[in-house]
C-alpha cells in the first residue's frame, strides 16, 4: 500500500524543518562514531578502574576485542514495574558471555512512581524527573567504555528520558528491553467503579483498599493502558524493542528468553562487526511519526505529547501539536484498552496486540515501513510473532485477524475514523483532548467557568456542593515553570461524580492528566501557561468556556475577560519540602508544554 498522503506530508514537513537541527545532530554522531570503540582510547589505568570488579570477565575485558555492553537500569522494588529488572543484569552477562562478549551496569537512574505521588507533593517532582533520568543516564554512559547499551525502564517518565539520553549517545547502538506487565487483577472497571463509590461516600476506605490492592496485586506494569504501557507500544513502533516483546509478562520462559535475544542483539550490532547500527539512524523523523500514528491508533497516553517532542529535539528533530492533530485526523482507532474500554493490556495482547496492529497499520499506508530498526531493515519484521524454540526465541508468523474485535479491529472497521487525540487551540491558547475515553455528547461543554488555583481547592468545593451544575473547572497554575506540570488525576473522581449526576462538566488546566484520565473532558497542557501569563490567569469565576473538540477550539466567550490584569497567586509553597527545594533551577528553566517542557532539551 503507498503512503498515505498526510502521512508523507507531515513527514516531510517535520524532516524540511529540523534540516538545519538534525544535520548538526548527524555530523556529530558519524564523528563520534567515525572514532570508533572508545575502550582503545584509554589509559591502563583507565581500563584497570572500569574492570576492576568483573571478576571472570576481567581478562576478556583488559586484552580481548569482543564488545562490551552496558545497561542502564531504571530498577528499584518500589515500583511494581521495574521491580522485575533486579534479576536482568545477571541475564543479560551470562547471553554475553555465551557469544564471547561482556557486560556491566553501566549505571542506574531514578524511577518514581505516579501512581504513589498522585496528589502528593513529590508528583511536582514527576515531569521533571524525565530530565533527572536523561542527565544520570548521560553520567552512566560518559565512562566512554561501552560499544553498545540496553536501557531497562518501563514507566512514565522513566523511558522518555532513556531515549533522550540514547539520542544523546546516538553513535551508540542501542536496544530497549521491557519488564512487561502484570498478570490480570481486579478488572479496572470494577476498581473505577469503586474509586467513584468513594468519592461519593458510598463505600468507605477498607473498600477502597481492597479494590486498589486486588488491582495492583503483582510485579509488572499496571495493566491499563496509561503512559507506561503507551511507553512499551512506542518503543516498538520506532523500533527500539524486538519485536513483540512489549507485553509479554515477567518471570516467565518467553520474557527470559527475550532478554536474553535483545542482548545479544545489541552485542550483534556495534562497530565491531558488520551490522553497526547506531541508534542515531533508528531514531530519525519516520520513526517519530510512526510513533505518533501508534499514539493515535491505539488511544495513547496524552503525557506522550509532552514527551515525543522532548525526545525527537534529543535527535535533532522539531515536533510540532499540529503533527499530532493532522496524523490523528487519518489514523483509525483500532485498539480500545481500558480506560478506553474494559480489556487490558494482556487482554490486548491475546487479541494479536502490536503486530496485528502494525500489519493493519502498514497494509492501510499509514506508517513507515522503510525505517531502521534494532532488528533490522523493515518494520515489517515487527508484525512477526516470538515463539520459544527450547531456551530460545524465534519469530514467526503473526496472527493476520484480530482474535477479539471487542479490543482489536482491522483497519478496514475501526472503533473510529479519527486517532484519539486532538489539538486544541482558541483565545484561551492551545492544548490538547483525549477524546477516545469520554462520550461523544461531552465533545462539547459550554458552561461557566469556576476557577481555582490548586486541585485540593477543586475538591473541597467538591465536597462543599459547590460544582452541582454545569461547569468548566479552570485549574491554574499547573504548568511546568508554577509547580512543575504535576498529573491532576485525582481530580477525575469528584468530577465524575458531578458528571454522573446529569451535569455537563469539563476541565481546563495548563496542568497534566494520568494516561488513565477518565470520561470527563479535559482540555489539558494548556500553553501558555498561567505562570508566564497565559489567558487562563485572567480567567474569573463565571466566565463562559466554551471546549469543543469536534472544531478543535477552546475559548472564553465572556466578552472583556482576557482584559483584566492576570492573577499572581503566591507559589512559594510549591518551591520546598519533598526534595522541591533542588528543582528551582528547572523551573526557571523549563521550555513550554507545547514543545514538550525540557529543561535539558
Amino acid at each position: 500500500m503507498a503512503l498515505n498522503d498526510t502521512v508523507a506530508r507531515v513527514t516531510d514537513r517535520i524532516r524540511t524543518r529540523s534540516q538545519a537541527r538534525r544535520g548538526e545532530y548527524l555530523s556529530r554522531m558519524r564523528r563520534a562514531g567515525d572514532d570508533g570503540p572508545q575502550r582503545a582510547h584509554l589509559s591502563c589505568s583507565n581500563q584497570a578502574h572500569a574492570y576492576a570488579a568483573t571478576g571472570p570477565d576481567q581478562q576478556a575485558l583488559a586484552t580481548g576485542r569482543a564488545p562490551h555492553l552496558g545497561i542502564v537500569t531504571a530498577y528499584n522494588d518500589m515500583l511494581s514495574a521495574h521491580q522485575p529488572f533486579e534479576t536482568f543484569p545477571d541475564v543479560i552477562r551470562a547471553a554475553a558471555r555465551d557469544i564471547g562478549a561482556t557486560a556491566q551496569v553501566a549505571g542506574g537512574v531514578p524511577a518514581m512512581c505516579d501512581g504513589v505521588t498522585q496528589s502528593q507533593p513529590g508528583m511536582e517532582l514527576s515531569l521533571f524527573s524525565r530530565d533527572v533520568i536523561a542527565l544520570a543516564a548521560g553520567v552512566a554512559l560518559s565512562h566512554n567504555t561501552f560499544d553498545a547499551a540496553v536501557y531497562l525502564g518501563v514507566c512514565d517518565k522513566i523511558v522518555p528520558g532513556l531515549v533522550i539520553a540514547a539520542a544523546t549517545f546516538g553513535h551508540v547502538p542501542s536496544v530497549f528491553m521491557p519488564a512487561g506487565p502484570m498478570t490480570s487483577g481486579l478488572p479496572n472497571e470494577e476498581k473505577a467503579e469503586v474509586r467513584r463509590k468513594f468519592a461519593a461516600g458510598e463505600v468507605d476506605r477498607a473498600t477502597l483498599m481492597r479494590a486498589e490492592m486486588d488491582s495492583y496485586h503483582g510485579p509488572g506494569t499496571c495493566t491499563f493502558y496509561g503512559t507506561a504501557n503507551s511507553n512499551q507500544m512506542l518503543m516498538e513502533f520506532m523500533g527500539l524493542h524486538l519485536p513483540g516483546a512489549s507485553f509479554v509478562n515477567p518471570n516467565t520462559p518467553m520474557r527470559t528468553a527475550l532478554t536474553r535475544a535483545a542482548a545479544q542483539r545489541a552485542l550483534a550490532i556495534t562497530g565491531l562487526g558488520e551490522a553497526y547500527t547506531p541508534v542515531c539512524d533508528v531514531l530519525d523523523e519516520r520513526a517519530f511519526v510512526n510513533g505518533i500514528v501508534g499514539l493515535m491508533a491505539t488511544g495513547g497516553s496524552t503525557n506522550l505529547v509532552i514527551h515525543l517532542p522532548a525526545m525527537a529535539r534529543a535527535a535533532g528533530i522539531e515536533l510540532l501539536p499540529q503533527d499530532f492533530a493532522d496524523l490523528s485526523a487519518v489514523t483509525p482507532m483500532l485498539a480500545r484498552v481500558y480506560p478506553n474500554s474494559l480489556a487490558d493490556v494482556n487482554h490486548f495482547h491475546a487479541a494479536g496486540g502490536l503486530g496485528y496492529l502494525i500489519g493493519q497499520l502498514l497494509e492501510a499506508g499509514l506508517l513507515h515501513e522503510d525505517v531502521q530498526t534494532v532488528a533490522g531493515m523493515g518494520l515489517d519484521r515487527y508484525t512477526r510473532e516470538p515463539k520459544l524454540d527450547g531456551d530460545a526465541v524465534a519469530w514467526g508468523p503473526g496472527t493476520d485477524h484480530s482474535l477479539n474485535e471487542k479490543i482489536l479491529r482491522p483497519a478496514g472497521d475501526p472503533f473510529q475514523p479519527t486517532g484519539g487525540l486532538t489539538y486544541l487551540h482558541g483565545n484561551l491558547g492551545e492544548g490538547i483532548i483525549k477524546t477516545s475515553a469520554i462520550a461523544e455528547e461531552t465533545h462539547v461543554i459550554e458552561a461557566p467557568a469556576r476557577v481555582f488555583d490548586s486541585q485540593d481547592a477543586v475538591k473541597t468545593a467538591f465536597q462543599a456542593g459547590e460544582l452541582d451544575r454545569d461547569v468548566v473547572v479552570v485549574v491554574r497554575f499547573q504548568g511546568p515553570q508554577a509547580n512543575g506540570m504535576p498529573e491532576l488525576h485525582g481530580l477525575m473522581p469528584p468530577l465524575g461524580v458531578v458528571q454522573g449526576r446529569g451535569h455537563k462538566v469539563a476541565l481546563v488546566t495548563d496542568g497534566r492528566m494520568s494516561g488513565a484520565s477518565g470520561k470527563v473532558p479535559a482540555a489539558i497542557h494548556v500553553a501558555p501557561e498561567a505562570a508566564a501569563g497565559g489567558p487562563l490567569a485572567r480567567l474569573a469565576d463565571g466566565d463562559l468556556v466554551r471546549l469543543d473538540a469536534q472544531a478543535g477550539t477552546l475559548e472564553v466567550l465572556t466578552e472583556g475577560a482576557l482584559n483584566r490584569a492576570p492573577a499572581t497567586p503566591d507559589l512559594s509553597a510549591n518551591t520546598h519540602g519533598i526534595g522541591r527545594e533542588l528543582f528551582e533551577i528547572f523551573r526557571r528553566n523549563v521550555g513550554p508544554a507545547s514543545t514538550g517542557a525540557g529543561v535539558v532539551v
